[in-house]
């Protein structure tokens, strides 16, 4: 039987404007512009600029404010919906911020030539018809970025049948991809690693004014015949199979070493915009003293529109009120509040920013002053939610794609933070310490004789850092530092 009834509960729900400020708080820097302009296109009520104080605004918040009506005349008080208190946030008021004028500049875009364009540039050097430009277009656009045509023959020609209605066969399409194979750079078009480095020998052997070149001629050989074990730097195995001295398979891997692995990366890609870093914070060193200071591109001037001010500065003083005015105005609030929620959910989001950037700085104030690694301290998103008071979710967001700029460099907010392990005094100390003291190691290491893991721990305990082999095999593998074998040179 169905019954009505009464029920109370507690519940936590985020209101629109949180929702907004978390949205905000994971924006970096250099999309923050681009999300500013998108609310200025949907809403009018929000217009750029500095909220200054002008003679009509004085003589609109002096004017005697109407008497209440009553809740269905839908009446309000104008002054809930214009702030007084808009003013400069005091770190813009600061001598040592950025200058806008050094900060609005735009990031020039370099107009360079592609590494597609390169290679489609010399397609007018070899003797093809229009059918054959048209097989060879299609390999050079399945060429990736680093210059390998890691795509399927068969899969090429499908795509020349349904996309360019042009019906090849294996063989021909194997005979103009030869021909593309012979563009600059060296090694362009090949399906595989072996496959580069073997046109890049073939070639230079063809260059090379010493046509007997031994070197040349091993190194073909060893990539050809023997590419597994020479991957794997079984060098003994090689001098046995091979029968020859350890001095002619040295000299035979320089001659590797100077051929490219990647052709393609040498040139400019489809993505222009790539390699650029906009700091959301400036820290200064004045004499030791540290000052933090926040990106003027994290500070828009933003405001609320005069021609809506004056749109309910007239409505206020309207003594008839129609049913369309009313209309009118209620949109009018509706753009006021939102474009409100958003100066104060940017206002928020700097504040926020500072705050947990100040936060890190004290926190992590030894490494700032030097800019040396192992003075880095362990350091969690609680331990900065804690001094802040903030929640760790809202710190994440924080750290989340936003960088600083130093003396000794820009880095990532995120660099910062670090697990920790106990060292045999019982003390704690970053793992990130831990990483740079094994990274010098291997740096230092004999590369005849490069030391295993275990080595490794073993002089890592010896240091007094209390560490597994296979904690260590983890930091090795995350500095992107392979194996003792693979590290092994003659």
């Amino acid at each position: 039987m169905l019954k009505q009834k009464l029920t109370q509960k507690l519940q936590q729900r985020l209101s629109p404007q949180q929702i907004q400020l978390m949205k905000l708080l994971q924006v970096p820097t250099s999309s923050l512009e681009q999300r500013v302009k998108e609310e200025l296109e949907v809403n009018p009520a929000l217009d750029e600029g500095k909220n200054e104080k002008d003679s009509k605004d004085s003589e609109f918040d002096n004017t005697e404010k109407p008497k209440e009506e009553t809740a269905n005349d839908d009446s309000f008080d104008v002054s809930d919906y214009i702030s007084d208190d808009d003013g400069i946030a005091d770190y813009r008021l600061k001598s040592d911020n950025y200058r806008d004028v050094d900060e609005n500049k735009s990031i020039p875009i370099p107009v360079v030539e592609t590494f597609h364009d390169f290679l489609h540039s010399q397609l007018g050097l070899i003797d093809l018809d229009e059918r054959e430009v048209k097989i060879a277009k299609q390999i050079i656009g399945s060429i990736d970025d680093d210059g390998y045509l890691r795509r399927d023959l068969e899969a090429i020609v499908d795509d020349l049948a349904f996309t360019q209605n042009v019906f090849t066969e294996m063989d021909e399409l194997t005979s103009i991809l030869k021909e593309v194979q012979t563009f600059e750079p060296a090694g362009v078009g090949a399906r595989s690693p072996k496959e580069c480095l073997l046109i890049q020998l073939i070639r230079k052997q063809k260059d090379s004014k010493n046509s007997d070149n031994v070197s040349l001629k091993l190194a073909e050989k060893l990539i050809d015949k023997y590419f597994e074990t020479f991957a794997k730097k079984h060098y003994t195995k090689l001098i046995r199979q091979l029968s020859i001295t350890e001095e002619e398979l040295k000299l035979a891997i320089d001659e590797v070493l100077k051929l490219n692995p990647k052709p393609g990366s040498g040139h400019a890609t489809e993505d222009r915009s790539n390699g650029y870093v906009i700091p959301d914070f400036i820290l200064n060193n004045d004499n030791g003293d540290l000052k933090l200071t926040l990106n003027s591109r994290n500070a828009p001037d933003l405001k609320i529109s005069n021609d809506y001010v004056d749109m309910m500065r007239d409505y206020n003083k309207s003594k008839k009120k129609d049913r369309k005015e009313k209309e009118a105005i209620l949109f009018i609030k509706q753009k006021i509040d939102s474009a409100k929620w958003f100066i104060d959910a940017i206002k928020q989001r700097q504040q926020t920013m500072m705050n947990s950037m100040q936060a890190i700085l004290e926190y992590q104030y030894a490494f700032f002053l030097t800019g040396d690694e192992t003075r880095l301290k362990p350091m969690i998103l609680k331990d900065i939610a804690e001094i802040t008071g903030l929640d760790i979710s809202t710190i994440s967001r924080v750290a989340h794609s936003k960088f600083i700029q130093t003396e000794f460099g820009t880095f990532q907010l995120k660099y910062f933070f670090s697990e920790s392990i106990k060292t045999e005094a019982g003390e704690e100390v970053s793992t990130r310490e831990v990483k740079k003291i094994l990274n010098d190691l291997i740096v230092d290491e004999d590369k005849r004789k490069p030391l295993s893991d275990q080595k490794l721990t073993d002089t890592l305990v010896q240091k007094g850092y209390n560490i597994a082999r296979r904690t260590v095999a983890k930091y090795r593998e995350q500095l992107n530092i392979p194996v003792a074998r693979l590290r092994k040179e003659l």
